[in-house]
């Protein structure tokens, strides 16, 4: 089967959707899995913001969960359970985020799966407990 021609020249196509971060130094990662953090996995994650706290959202309301009459506290902790305890959901999350991938990003990604899922379970951690919790 042959493969789909990659646009990686520039920021064309959905690549050219993502935010620039300009926190981000380019030069100052140290390994591959950070630069892919940095380069990828950041301005996905902040270009699909409003749809990840949206699932989120969603995922409360299905629990059945008073969210306004938790403890900000009770609620960071939540946030954390669910995302590192709940399957389900951690992989709908990761699916919102893989799914903006270009060919090349998945052939990186795949090569050290385990660590970036690893980093982007985190990622995700901390943005919805800024957000939400």
């Amino acid at each position: 089967m042959p493969q789909p021609k990659s646009k990686e020249d520039g920021r064309s196509g959905m690549l050219a959707l993502r935010p620039e971060i300009p926190s981000i130094d380019p030069h100052l990662s140290s390994n591959p899995a950070e630069q892919f953090q940095n380069q990828t996995l950041r301005p996905v994650l902040k270009l699909q913001n409003p749809l990840l706290v949206a699932i989120f959202h969603h995922y409360i309301l299905q629990k059945g969960l008073d969210w306004a009459a938790m403890q900000a506290g009770a609620r960071q902790d939540y946030i954390r359970q669910a995302l590192q305890g709940d399957a389900a959901l951690r992989n709908t999350l990761h699916g919102v985020v893989i799914g903006q991938f270009s060919l090349d990003e998945w052939t990186q990604f795949a090569a050290q799966e385990k660590e970036l899922r690893k980093r982007c379970t985190q990622m995700l951690i901390q943005r919805l407990q800024d957000q939400v919790g």
